[in-house]
């Protein structure tokens, strides 16, 4: 009889395991249950290189996604295959076939030319280097009421992110310490981890409370003014700033354009703020993100991190425009915005050499969760930052102790 009810049993349970594969399968909207792995890889490399994929092929790669992040009974993982967190924390993607905006000359990107500048131009347009050659000769050393005094300061600040903190602490400790700086350069890292373009552009909607404090965290700002304080200058003698910024997990806004227009409008917002804190702000450096192939989840993988160069871009092609809410000309009515010039574009395609300086991406230069960058990451975005404002003549003028 005890025989008899162990074998009902294991039946009873072998039906059941049964019915909750048919379920899971069901589920996936497969009726095989079973995913072809080289079909789900080309489809991910299709999607990587930025073409459209069809709704099938979405929900088709999305499942592959679903699949390999859960582990669901009754699928075999291909041997030698990790679950995604830790592959892509270890390996990631070395390349992605895109190539970089400064390098997107006679091609396109989803209906979008290259250059820095539009149409394949790497460099301001005549009239946007003349308003640039125009602001910067206002920069000079100025005393705590904003006014010009040779014994005083020009200060950079910067503004964004973690990365952009991270990169921009190392870049100071650089600077300070060339002997080609002008002594009257003071720079303050005002970027901050945790505050991206939406957190910086509507503080007031993002205000969290500290797990550890049980405080409400204070806004990117109000830490802005406090480092500047801390620093012994005035907001009067603010001139210029370096912007790099990014949103937190970016596919929730929509595909391509739709997630790099919210970051140019929240990045506009920003710049709207500076300007009205910063009355003597005159030229915004903006940079888009570093190569984030290696990135293990969703806070700002690829290809958001390549797409969002176009941000940036449309910000200073609306601006070279006219678009009066990034006016920077008093003779053009209201002042919203500082002038607006790219500063050093940051991405490459992995460990593929960039055709201009050999600028790769290798998995060491990433953190373990392969968005932020490890010390030999911020090593090179550090001394990017330091030879574009050494060697740019859009920089280099008051940067340097003596500029040509």
């Amino acid at each position: 009889m005890r025989s008899e009810n162990r074998i009902q049993r294991i039946s009873f349970l072998t039906t059941i395991s049964s019915l909750l594969l048919i379920c899971a399968f069901a589920v996936l909207g497969d009726n095989s249950g079973q995913i072809e792995w080289q079909k789900a890889r080309e489809l991910l490399r299709k999607e990587q290189r930025g073409q459209r994929l069809t709704d099938e092929e979405k929900a088709y790669l999305e499942r592959a996604k679903q699949e390999r992040a859960a582990g669901r009974p009754g699928r075999a993982r291909p041997q030698g295959e990790e679950g995604p967190q830790r592959s892509q924390a270890l390996r990631g993607k070395e390349t992605t076939g895109m190539i970089p905006l400064t390098e997107l000359v006679d091609e396109e990107y989803q209906g979008q030319r290259g250059g820095l500048y539009g149409n394949g131009r790497n460099t301001p347009p005549a009239s946007h280097q003349a308003a640039a050659k125009k602001e910067l000769a206002e920069v000079r050393p100025l005393d705590a009421n904003g006014k010009p005094s040779k014994e005083d300061k020009i200060v950079l600040i910067s503004l964004g992110m973690s990365n952009t903190t991270q990169e921009f602490s190392q870049f100071k400790k650089m600077a300070d310490a060339d002997p080609n700086k002008s002594p009257g350069v003071v720079i303050v890292d005002c970027a901050q981890g945790g505050q991206a373009a939406a957190q910086w552009a509507y503080p007031e909607k993002y205000k969290k409370v500290g797990q550890r404090t049980g405080k409400q965290r204070l806004s990117p700002w109000a830490v802005m003014d406090e480092r500047i304080k801390n620093a012994g200058i005035a907001a009067g003698q603010v001139q210029l700033v370096w912007i790099k910024q990014a949103e937190m997990g970016p596919a929730n806004l929509g595909e391509f354009p739709k997630h790099a227009r919210v970051l140019q409008e929240n990045i506009a917002v920003i710049l709207r703020k500076l300007k009205d804190r910063f009355p003597n702000l005159r030229i915004a450096y903006l940079s888009s993100r570093i190569y984030a192939g290696y990135a293990g989840g969703p806070l700002n993988p690829e290809p958001y991190a390549y797409e969002s160069a176009f941000s940036v871009r449309w910000l200073i092609e609306d601006q070279i425009a006219g678009k009066p809410e990034l006016n920077y000309d008093a003779k053009k009515g209201k002042v919203e915005s500082p002038l607006l010039l790219w500063g050093p574009y940051l991405w490459g395609d992995g460990v593929k050499p960039r055709k201009s300086d050999g600028l790769v991406w290798k998995r060491e230069d990433l953190a373990g969760d392969g968005t932020h960058p490890s010390q030999s990451g911020r090593q090179k975005v550090a001394e990017m930052l330091l030879r574009f404002f050494k060697t740019d003549v859009n920089a280099k003028g008051w940067f340097l102790k003596n500029a040509d």
